[in-house]
């Protein structure tokens, strides 16, 4: 199957029972057994699996390309199971300009549990081999990263560890698969904010891990179904559905990203636009050949430097809504430096880049003409 099919079709099938076209949401805890220890189904418990969260599982896996597919209750929790699949001692080298949330997990949670965290950059992949060492285990990327829209070469990093002893894991929440696929590329897991373009509605909050084997599949089942951080069965429905209309929200999302991308590099108010579609993106090759589209997620920072003028205009925006998250169908508008990265310490923030001023858009899928008026009429209360 294509990619257009697979968000439909791929790992799907029809309720045998009904015939019924869409899963039904399995409300149930438990399942009937003929014997003891004998299941009806191959269901005994909907921690262990439930046929709603299977089908969304199945879903995950095939349009990852992944052999197996996990939701979880948020992205959060999906990136404690792989997490706990480390060893206490155990190293991990992460992109440095990293979600706010991932940073808490790590440097708040995990550093107490003996796991040892390096943030680094990886606009030099080449350079990533002077700080792995024989305690490595785990490599965590985001490309697109949050909020910088820095990206990483996957398939570079893949090549510099191959041999190793070393998974190597793909926040993919930005792009979505439509846009890239990174288990392709040589990632050993994927992971999904399902919150996000996934789901796509604002609607649900879940979370979600590919792998490129069963084997490493069937390890984090087990931390999943000992920890107990699934998804719920109308969760996962809301996400199955979601991803039926993956590909045209991120073609959407993808036209009017570009184009408010292009306005807000020509506004005379802004000083830099951090967008891979754009030539002036410093890894724009890169995005051309990684990426098959560019996304909706678009930050920029103002010429004043002031984070007076980055308030100012989320206040009086009107189409785009000023909220945390990002992938639903609206518009959505943020404040990382207050928001979605007030964790990250603010001398870390300031030595990243994500300055006062900075603002990150979410461009959703309405009428282009009226984003770029609800922009247009933000920068001139400023």
């Amino acid at each position: 199957m294509k990619f257009n099919t697979k968000v439909i079709h791929g790992g799907q099938q029809h309720e045998p029972h009904t015939g019924s076209v869409n899963v039904p949401v399995f409300l149930t805890s438990t399942f009937a057994q003929r014997t003891p220890g004998e299941l009806k189904a191959g269901y005994e418990y909907s921690r262990a699996a439930n046929p709603t969260r299977q089908a969304l599982e199945d879903a995950l896996a095939s349009i990852e390309n992944g052999a197996t597919g996990l939701a979880f209750g948020s992205g959060l929790a999906a990136m404690d199971a792989v997490l706990k699949f480390l060893n206490p001692g155990d190293e991990v080298i992460a992109v440095d300009d990293l979600y706010g949330g991932s940073y808490r997990l790590f440097t708040r949670l995990y550093e107490k549990y003996d796991l040892k965290f390096t943030f680094v950059s990886f606009d030099d992949v080449s350079k990533i081999a002077d700080v792995i060492t024989d305690k490595t285990k785990l490599i965590w990327l985001e490309t697109p990263t949050n909020p910088l829209m820095k990206l990483v070469d996957i398939k570079a990093v893949a090549d510099l560890i191959k041999g190793k002893d070393i998974l190597l894991a793909v926040d993919n929440t930005f792009a979505s698969p439509y846009i890239q696929r990174p288990i392709d590329l040589g990632a050993d897991i994927v992971m999904h904010s399902a919150t996000k373009y996934l789901g796509g509605h604002s609607d649900v909050i879940a979370g979600a891990l590919i792998t490129k084997t069963k084997e490493l599949g069937d390890a984090l089942h087990f931390i999943q179904f000992a920890s107990g951080g699934i998804l719920g069965p109308h969760d996962s429905y809301l996400v199955l559905r979601g991803i039926k209309t993956l590909s045209l929200r991120m073609q959407r999302h993808s036209e009017n990203g570009i184009e408010v991308a292009k306005y807000l590099e020509q506004h005379p108010s802004v000083e830099k636009v951090f967008y891979p579609g754009l030539p002036s993106h410093p890894q724009y090759e890169l995005a051309k050949k990684q990426m098959k589209e560019n996304g909706g997620m678009v930050s920029f920072t103002f010429k004043s430097g002031k984070k007076e003028d980055a308030v100012k205009l989320l206040e009086n925006l009107k189409v785009f809504t000023l909220a945390e998250s990002l992938g639903g169908v609206e518009s959505l508008a943020n404040h990382p430096a207050t928001m979605t990265h007030a964790s990250i310490p603010a001398e870390k923030r300031a030595e990243l880049g994500i300055t006062d001023d900075l603002v990150r858009l979410s461009v959703g899928i309405e009428d282009l003409e009226d984003l770029i008026s609800d922009l247009e009429k933000a920068f001139s209360s400023i």
